[in-house]
Order: C-alpha cells, then sequence, then structure tokens
C-alpha cells in the first residue's frame, strides 16, 4: 500500500467520524445495554480518536508498553465508571476529555518516548474522564453492567485498531502518527473552545 493510499484511508476514517456527532455526550436519549455501550465509543469523535491514539502510542513505544498502556486505560476507564455511578460530581469532565485528546494529540506529535509507568499513569488520567462520561450517558432503566462491559469491549477493539497501525509498516506508521497527532489535536482544541 503506498503512502497516497494510505493518507486517503485515514482521510476517509476522519471523515466518517466527523459524519457522526462530533460530541458524543448530548444527554438526548438513554443508553439502555451492551449494544449501546459497544457503540457509544464508536459515534463520538472524542472517544474515537483518543481510544485509538492510546494503542497507536503504545505500539509506536512497544516492549511493555504495548499492552501496559491499553492496560492501564481500561482499568482507570472502569474506575471513571465507578466514580460516576458513585454519584460523585464532575462539572469539569468534558473538558477532561477534550484536554486528554489535546495532550495525546501532543504526545504524538513529539513523538518522544516517556517511561512505560508514566505513559500508564497519564493515559490512566485521560481514562477516568472518559468512564465517568460513558457511565454518565447510562439511562436509569439501563442495565449498567451490560453498558459497561460494551464500551469496555470497544474501547480494547479502538486500542487494537491504533495497535494495528503502529505495527504496521513503516509509511502506514508515518502516517497514522501524523494523522492521529493532527486530529487529535485539533478536534481537542476545538472542543476546549466550545467550537
Amino acid at each position: 500500500m503506498n503512502k497516497q493510499k494510505i493518507s486517503r484511508y485515514f482521510y476517509f476514517l476522519f471523515l466518517f467520524a466527523l459524519s457522526f456527532s462530533a460530541h458524543a455526550h448530548s444527554g438526548a436519549g438513554s443508553m439502555h445495554g451492551f449494544a449501546d455501550g459497544f457503540i457509544h465509543p464508536w459515534l463520538g469523535i472524542d472517544h474515537l480518536l483518543a481510544m485509538s491514539a492510546v494503542g497507536l502510542w503504545a505500539a509506536l513505544m512497544g516492549g511493555r508498553s504495548l499492552w501496559q498502556l491499553p492496560v492501564a486505560f481500561l482499568t482507570a476507564m472502569a474506575a471513571g465508571v465507578g466514580l460516576s455511578f458513585a454519584g460523585i460530581e464532575h462539572q469539569g469532565a468534558e473538558a477532561w476529555v477534550a484536554f486528554s485528546l489535546l495532550a495525546l494529540g501532543l504526545i504524538l506529535f513529539i513523538n518522544r518516548r516517556l517511561s512505560t509507568p508514566f505513559a500508564s499513569a497519564l493515559v490512566g488520567l485521560f481514562a477516568l474522564g472518559h468512564g465517568y462520561l460513558h457511565a454518565a450517558e447510562i439511562g436509569v432503566e439501563s442495565n449498567a453492567f451490560s453498558y459497561a462491559l460494551g464500551f469496555l469491549l470497544a474501547t480494547a477493539l479502538l486500542h487494537g485498531v491504533g495497535i494495528a497501525a503502529g505495527l504496521s509498516g513503516p509509511a502506514v506508521r508515518r502516517v497514522a502518527r501524523a494523522g492521529f497527532a493532527l486530529s487529535c489535536t485539533l478536534t481537542g482544541a476545538m472542543l476546549l473552545a466550545g467550537i
């Protein structure tokens, strides 16, 4: 696959993601079970980009980071769900998620290797906000456990998308890193600015 085809693929993926709600946390409607939980991360560009970017970053770092970053994200995301289920209010969660996108974009852009424990802690902090907001979308009549399982599985799959891009050949890796760096940075900045 040449660079032009790879670029078109990521451009199409980005446009496809933008065709959905630019922000998955409208508060409209309610989520009910596994299927709703599974689809939620795919419909919000903030989650789609962040979760794929974590997988890409893990692959670019390599070694233990390949599995530790996704595990840290999933674990902290589950903790964020717990905070939301416990009724703990967090008015800044939307900004937290937007900041996580901006930070991930800049990390991918700079492409500097961080220690695995530090990178794991960082993605864990980002994941708390994502988990909190996912849980906040659950309706009163929902099966919260099934919903949470659905979005945790989708998150793991999105990490896999990023990992696959990062483990591909050098051309794919370069295009993926540049595309996710730009997409995450711009989307995070726009969400923080309220655009």
